[in-house]
């Protein structure tokens, strides 16, 4: 499969508890590896200082009595640059071959995941000045397999709403929710160019990361770019970040700007990687001023009908914060 040229991307980071229990996501360290830049230059005020060090004054400057004995010149710096499109070294397996393998599990935890039930936790928090939680609105909802084989989602809890800025429905978050879990099975592949970028550390796992963008654009129809992780042993996502997007621009739901998605999927029945949490953080623009938001989604206590729910399995990676963006249009994307 053609790639593009690969280029530096922005790296995720990890959260040293776990996704169950553990401390709230918020209080949990973000690092980001932005894409580097040279400046070179010098600060003006440390410019005119540095010239009257080196000629003894300048107009208007009194000398001063030198300092006695020797001064000890500044040890060497070596400047490291790094080149703005780094090549990264070659996997051991074929970048083609990843790409297979990785989009036939795709195929697979698509068709599976159709079979399970799970319970959805949405929250949406406003954040005040201090940056600390000023209100929030929470709803739960069960999937429910009706006896016709119909599958629908049950509100089981729905908090009194304390935020201050936004007034929210349950049905002003199903877009939020309803972003396609399985973008790249081997059905869709061909509609994107995926760029390898190298590997990177997801908690315990090591994964290869490939950049997806998708070849064209459509108006009706939302298409996944970002980055997406893959496991090196098992060739199978285990952590997606991007947005979905259209020739229109970015998807957002008409109330709320979120777009920018970093999800997290744990080993379900030691077999499967579904999807277990997914978070954004933007900024809600308005008159009275602009207020910080966060979403969070969970899907917990996968089953099958009628069975125990799954466990996660040890190895899942945890979740990690991605960094906020602002959505530029809105559309609702086909579901999964």
């Amino acid at each position: 499969m053609p790639t593009a040229a690969p280029q530096t991307i922005l790296g995720a980071v990890h959260w040293p508890a776990g996704r169950s229990g553990g401390g709230e996501p918020g209080d949990r360290i973000q690092e980001r590896v932005k894409t580097p830049m040279v400046r070179n230059g010098v600060i003006p005020g440390a410019a005119f200082l540095l010239a009257i060090l080196l000629h003894g004054g300048a107009p208007g400057v009194a000398a001063q009595e030198p300092l006695p004995g020797p001064v000890t010149p500044p040890p060497n710096r070596e400047v490291k640059r790094i080149p703005a499109n780094s090549i990264p070294e070659p996997p051991p397996v074929p970048v083609e071959e990843i790409i297979r393998r990785f989009a036939q599990k795709e195929d697979e935890f698509l068709r599976a995941r159709a079979g399970y039930i799970y319970r959805k936790t949405i929250r949406v928090q406003e954040f005040g000045e201090d940056n600390k939680p000023a209100g929030e609105f929470q709803v739960a909802t069960d999937l429910i397999v009706a006896a016709d084989g119909r599958r629908y989602e049950h509100i089981v809890q729905q908090s009194p709403s304390t935020l201050r800025r936004m007034k929210l429905a349950p049905e002003d978050l199903e877009i939020l929710a309803r972003m396609p879990m399985f973008a790249l099975t081997s059905e869709q592949l061909g509609k994107y160019e995926l760029t390898y970028q190298g590997k990177q550390q997801v908690d315990e796992l090591t994964t290869y990361i490939f950049r997806v963008q998708p070849r064209q654009r459509e108006r009706t129809r939302a298409y996944f770019e970002g980055l997406v992780w893959v496991d090196d042993r098992d060739f199978l996502i285990v952590k997606t970040y991007g947005k979905w997007v259209t020739e229109i621009g970015d998807v957002a739901s008409p109330e709320l700007p979120f777009t920018m998605y970093e999800t997290y999927r744990e080993n379900i029945d030691k077999k499967y990687w579904f999807p277990t949490y997914a978070r954004s953080d933007d900024t809600l623009r308005q008159k009275n001023g602009d207020v910080r938001i966060r979403l969070t989604i969970r899907w917990a206590d996968y089953k099958l009908p009628g069975g125990a729910p799954a466990t996660p399995g040890a190895d899942s990676p945890k979740p990690a914060t991605p960094p906020a963006q602002t959505a530029t249009a809105a559309i609702q994307p086909n579901p999964q």
